[in-house]
């Protein structure tokens, strides 16, 4: 054992008159080796201390396996060198480390993962290790992959070919427990890998192998309904995987062409009849958040019919377009998509049943102008415009015009103002906040619904606002005019 580890190895291949062990081993597990006073908790090969322990023959094949399983940039970018230096100290091409299971291949194709590792590194580090006779059919015990399945798991294309060059047919469709006994290519589909995925039909992988639960890969790709709603970019990589694999299934057997849900065909306008509701209602996305429904429809980034909501908050994702495609027009940050089933129509709050002192209702005064907010005695009112307070008793109004509110549970501020809007349908209140929270000065695009200091503005639906006090102004105020 010692003249082995005294033997050297040439960066890409063994020394002919080198004697290795006939069987592999598995190596215990050990802590990874640092230099003394060091002031990182990982090994970095770039680092000098670190680089005298790598290429001191006593650090020993547990320690360098140990130092092979630190998930950093620094470590997997470099795993050819440290692969390297496990196989001068005698490491038979099989063997294996005793906490993970995993033989150096394994590590090699785990270090192909783009982000953490280097596709290059782990080229030239498998290269090497099939050259020696490394076995692609080896499954580490605890996860049941074998290199295959770690290449496709991380997306490493070069890795596919480099495994499946010469390897035994069976290979290429071997399955894994873990995964539902599905293939490397069910591996690539259920993880977005569609790199991986084009290699391994490109290597014949089969489009139609079924896993346990029935499903053949195509029927494996995440559902972009159900992906979290910033997501848009992973949803096109669903959608192009998808069709990549059902396309795929007729060519090489009989099978029908996989069928999965699709809405693509089904008018937006007819969904949301189904439904129950229109463009421009007020809806609750995910039982959380409050806005107002903008578009229905079919979308670029993934396929079936998405909802397209401008929220009442800044909480959203986006301004109403994804990926350079505009589906409808809000403020920044506050356009969100969503799948037809995340969205209920919300339901107009009862009348509340608490009764207060009858207080004199008070005007819209956000459309008048100059001084003239005052009516005059002589004139009537039109029928067609209701004064506020019947419109807050017909609405199941909070609060009036004057009322100290919390919004949303958070800010505290009084209601400057109550009724309909031009930038969204059904009836708002616009509070001005104590604190300089808001979003506005009491004006929205260009329309001004009442005034007061920049930022101090905000604008809220019943159900977002909660009465904490009576009426801040004084009897005689401007804001309103007694009958």
């Amino acid at each position: 054992e010692e003249e082995e580890e005294e033997d050297e190895l040439v960066p890409e291949a063994p020394s002919p008159t080198q004697e290795r062990r006939q069987k592999p081993v598995v190596h215990p597990s050990a802590p990874a080796p640092l230099p003394k006073d060091y002031a990182f908790t990982f090994f970095d090969p770039n680092d000098p201390a670190c680089q005298e322990i790598l290429f001191d023959p006593q650090t020993t094949i547990p320690e360098l396996f140990a130092i092979v399983r630190q998930w950093v940039p620094q470590v997997q970018h470099k795993i050819d060198v440290i692969g390297n230096e496990i196989l001068r100290r005698g490491c038979h091409v099989n063997d294996r480390d005793g906490l993970t299971d995993m033989t150096l291949l394994h590590y090699a194709c785990k270090a192909g993962a783009h982000g953490v590792g280097d596709p290059a590194a782990a080229v030239r580090l498998s290269q090497q290790l099939l050259a020696l006779g490394a076995d692609v059919t080896l499954r580490s015990r605890w996860t049941n992959m074998n290199a295959l399945h770690y290449a496709a798991y991380f997306d490493v294309p070069d890795l596919v070919r480099v495994l499946l060059k010469g390897a035994r047919p069976r290979v290429v469709n071997s399955t894994c427990s873990d995964f539902n006994h599905g293939s490397a290519l069910h591996i690539a589909a259920s993880n977005l890998c569609l790199g991986a995925a084009k290699c391994l039909l490109e290597h014949g992988a089969n489009p139609a192998l079924r896993n346990r639960k029935g499903q053949v890969p195509a029927e494996v790709v995440p559902d972009p309904m159900d992906m979290s709603l910033d997501k848009a970019e992973a949803a096109l990589v669903a959608k192009e995987l998808r069709t990549l694999l059902e396309e795929a299934v007729p060519l090489s057997c009989a099978l029908p062409k996989v069928t999965l849900p699709n809405y693509d065909n089904v008018p937006g306008n007819l969904m949301l009849s189904a439904l129950g509701l229109r463009l421009g209602d007020r809806v609750l996305l995910d039982g959380q958040k409050t806005g107002t429904l903008r578009f229905c429809g079919t979308t670029e980034f993934a396929s079936g019919q998405w909802v397209g909501v401008e929220l009442d908050e800044p909480e959203g994702k986006n301004d109403g377009s994804v990926g350079g495609v505009r589906y409808f027009i809000c403020p920044p940050k506050q356009g969100l998509f969503a799948s037809v089933s995340k969205i209920s129509k919300v339901v107009d709050a009862p009348p509340s049943s608490v009764t207060s002192t009858p207080r004199t209702p008070r005007m819209d005064f956000s459309r008048v102008t100059g001084k003239g907010r005052r009516e005059h005695k002589g004139k009537k009112k039109p029928p067609s415009s209701p004064s506020l307070g019947s419109l807050q008793q017909r609405e199941g109004a909070k609060a009036e015009v004057g009322d100290q509110v919390l919004v949303a549970g958070q800010k505290q501020g009084t209601v400057r103002f109550y009724g309909k809007t031009d930038f969204a349908p059904g009836y708002w209140y616009g509070i001005e906040l104590d604190q300089p929270t808001g979003k506005h000065d009491g004006s929205v695009f260009g329309v001004r619904y009442f005034t007061c200091p920049p930022r101090h503005g905000v604008f809220a639906p019943a159900s977002r606002i909660q009465r904490i006090g009576g009426s801040t102004d004084p009897p005689g105020d401007s804001i309103g005019a007694k009958k």
